[in-house]
């Protein structure tokens, strides 16, 4: 109860607390006395202290179970936002998809309740303590028996049997698998380790492609006949800065000529790049425009329907820049000289740098790969075998080279990775330029990396079928038939996800639930770390995202074992070629003005991109007519079976684990399992609404 007070003006102050455990304070109305009179330092103050530091860690405490409570709450409500939105888009798609590319999924079920039975079988021996003695019977030595005197019912005894099945059946199986991919696993490390040494022996002996001969500066062969090619297919958001940096390149006006390939189906796109196209030809620059009318074989049959021009023939060398790639100006001066007294070479490859690097994680972790993928096998294999996979883009080809070898094909959907294999089986030498960088975009969303990504492993598998007899029966040495097929192919584009896949995501979860065939702890974590350390190497400054990268690595395994067994099997996603969704950025921070500013020494006239009346009319017609008759559509973030599948997997695997007191196999699980979870949910990358 309140106290209450009975306070008189110039009189002593009598504070009476009805409380009788309270004490009686008197207050003196002494006008000389001290507002606040000192209090000696001792307990009270120690008291005081130490509640305020106590209220403080409350405080903390409160506030980090604030933030994690919020943290699961976002992550319930994206959980609920992707398997409640898009319920109807996912029966859509499955019933789309052929029966073949469910077998995997389908697996995967399977698997996981598999796991979860196996689990709760095991939870159930662990509570009741079931520890039997070894039998009479004969069993192998490293089997795990619990200890008991008798069974006393059918469930000791479908456990024991259970102990039994797994150990003479399941254990010896997932043993000879795992000893099989360790192999395979330390053959891909030995060759990832060579590529390394090779890399650090060229950067310590400085080794670059050097130009052979140099005509006298001025003289007219020093500028040869150059096309220069921009396929493209919808591409809105990054047409206008990849014409406008093509052509800007500084080389002369009328030995030089721009094919940009349209194969848009969409009228508003194709009348803003034809536009876009007329404002440069009005500027003096050689440009033309050219669209398809039957719009087969992808970007090949783009490229061989270009390639197939009368007026091709009086040009020597071709430049291929994908539509969000902007070379700088002098990219023809540091790349065409390479091919001045050198008659057996065919190709020279520039490298790709990327404008959006840092947009989010998932940009971060492709530009370790590619990094890699250019700074030391691009760089090794061209250094020293003078051969290497054509990345499509960011090159320049002598046209009799593509000429020699059968022209662009449409078999593949690697036509790039086709033409180098054919043309290194007609004797062709290709150049890497790592000096030389094209500004390009990453795919920023998972949805579009991962399109990317099934294309990228599935197209080489389907071309190694269609190459080998080829490779053969060609008259190259039986080294560059060994580097093409065992190295080339087998290794890096078929072993590499397999073992992938099959050891890190099915192997290593079985062997919680069959402890006799366990993983060794170095295949688990040291060998696996260190190999992701060789890959961080050429970017430094993604060391913080060693971790990251690994798990995700993991992660994508089964997305590149998928589309491999599609593309070596021709199953029904083996040949589709899906354009990779671009955002638009631009560089340092505007290309254009970048441009511009290497090119103050040409004046252009003052010109806008004009369309004529009759385009302006069609395009604001069909532009309304689609505003009328479409409903608006919100793009929704997809979820993806696989994924979230094995990310059950693991995580059962990972509850497995503690009954057995497994540390390293443990969290390895747990974090990984939760990798495939938040891929499985696509929380990863640009998020769409």
């Amino acid at each position: 109860m309140s106290p209450s007070f009975d306070i008189n003006k110039g009189t002593a102050v009598v504070v009476t607390m009805k409380n009788p455990n309270f004490s009686v304070l008197e207050v003196e109305d002494d006008p000389e006395a001290p507002e606040f009179p000192l209090v000696e330092k001792g307990r009270g103050k120690n008291a005081k202290q130490l509640t305020w530091v106590l209220l403080l860690k409350a405080h903390r405490a409160v506030g980090c179970l604030a933030w994690v409570a919020t943290g699961l709450w976002a992550l319930f409500g994206a959980i609920k936002k992707r398997v409640f939105l898009i319920q109807e888009v996912s029966a859509i798609n499955d019933a789309e998809k052929p029966a073949k590319a469910r077998v995997l999924l389908k697996f995967l079920k399977g698997l996981l309740i598999l796991s979860v039975t196996i689990l709760l079988l095991e939870v159930i021996a662990y509570w009741k303590g079931w520890h039997f003695q070894k039998l009479s019977i004969r069993l192998p030595e490293n089997l795990h028996i619990p200890e008991t005197a008798e069974i006393r019912s059918w469930l000791h005894s479908a456990y024991l049997s259970w102990l039994l099945f797994r150990s003479y059946y399941i254990a010896y199986s997932i043993q000879s698998l795992s000893k099989f991919c360790i192999v395979l696993f330390v053959i891909q490390s030995a060759d990832r380790m060579i590529l390394c040494l090779g890399c650090l022996w060229i950067k310590l002996k400085n080794i670059k492609p050097r130009i052979i001969e140099q005509d006298p500066e001025g003289a007219e062969c020093d500028y040869p006949m150059v096309l220069v090619q921009i396929p493209m297919r919808n591409e809105k958001e990054v047409y206008e800065q990849s014409i406008s940096a093509v052509c800007q390149i500084d080389w002369p006006r009328d030995r030089l000529l721009i094919q940009v390939l349209d194969d848009s189906d969409d009228e508003s796109t194709k009348l803003l790049i034809r536009a876009e196209v007329s404002k440069w030809n009005q500027r003096g620059v050689n440009i033309v425009y050219r669209h398809r009318t039957v719009r087969t074989g992808y970007k090949a049959g783009n490229l061989k329907s270009a390639m197939s021009c009368d007026y091709v023939r009086d040009y020597e060398f071709v430049a291929i820049f994908d539509a969000d790639f902007q070379p700088n100006p002098g990219f023809l001066k540091l790349t065409i000289p390479h091919f001045k007294g050198n008659p057996e070479l065919g190709l020279v490859q520039a490298r790709w740098s990327f404008v959006n690097k840092d947009e989010n994680l998932l940009t971060r972790l492709q530009n370790i790969n590619l990094c890699f993928h250019f700074e030391v096998e691009q760089q090794v294999n061209g250094v020293f075998l003078n051969f290497f996979g054509f990345n499509g883009t960011a090159g320049v080809w002598r046209i009799k080279a593509l000429e020699d070898s059968g022209g662009w094909l449409e078999r593949t959907t690697v036509e790039d990775m086709d033409i180098a294999v054919r043309a290194h089986l007609n004797g062709w030498k290709f150049i890497f330029l790592n000096d030389v960088k094209v500004l390009c975009e990453l795919p920023e969303s998972y949805e579009a990396y991962r399109k990317q990504q099934h294309r990228w492993h599935s197209g080489p598998m389907h071309l190694f079928r269609l190459c080998l007899p080829t490779i053969i029966t060609s008259k190259i040495s039986s080294l560059k038939k060994a580097n093409l097929i065992l190295l080339f192919f087998l290794l890096r584009k078929l072993i590499l996800p397999f073992y992938s896949f099959t050891l890190f995501c099915v192997i290593l979860p079985l062997t919680m639930f069959v402890p006799e065939a366990e993983l060794p702890v170095w295949v688990i974590c040291y060998i696996p770390v260190l190999m992701s350390l060789l890959n961080v190497l050429p970017s430094p400054k993604s060391f913080p995202f060693i971790i990251p990268y690994l798990l995700f690595e993991n992660t994508m395994s089964v997305t590149k074992f998928n589309a491999m067994i599609s593309g070596l099997f021709q199953l029904g996603s083996s040949y589709e070629w899906v354009v990779t969704k671009k955002a638009g950025r631009s560089s340092e921070p505007d290309l254009i003005t970048a441009g511009e500013r290497d090119m103050k020494h040409v004046s252009f006239p003052t010109l806008h991109r004009r369309l004529s009346e009759i385009e302006l009319s069609k395009l604001k017609e069909k532009q309304e007519d689609e505003a009328a008759q479409t409903p608006i559509k919100k793009k929704a973030n997809k979820i993806y079976k696989k994924e979230l599948a094995l990310s059950l997997l693991l995580l059962t695997a990972a509850a497995r684990s503690l009954l057995s007191a497994q540390g390293i196999h443990f969290y390895f699980l747990l974090f990984q399992g939760v990798s495939f979870l938040i891929v499985g949910l696509d929380l990863i990358g640009e998020q769409m609404s």
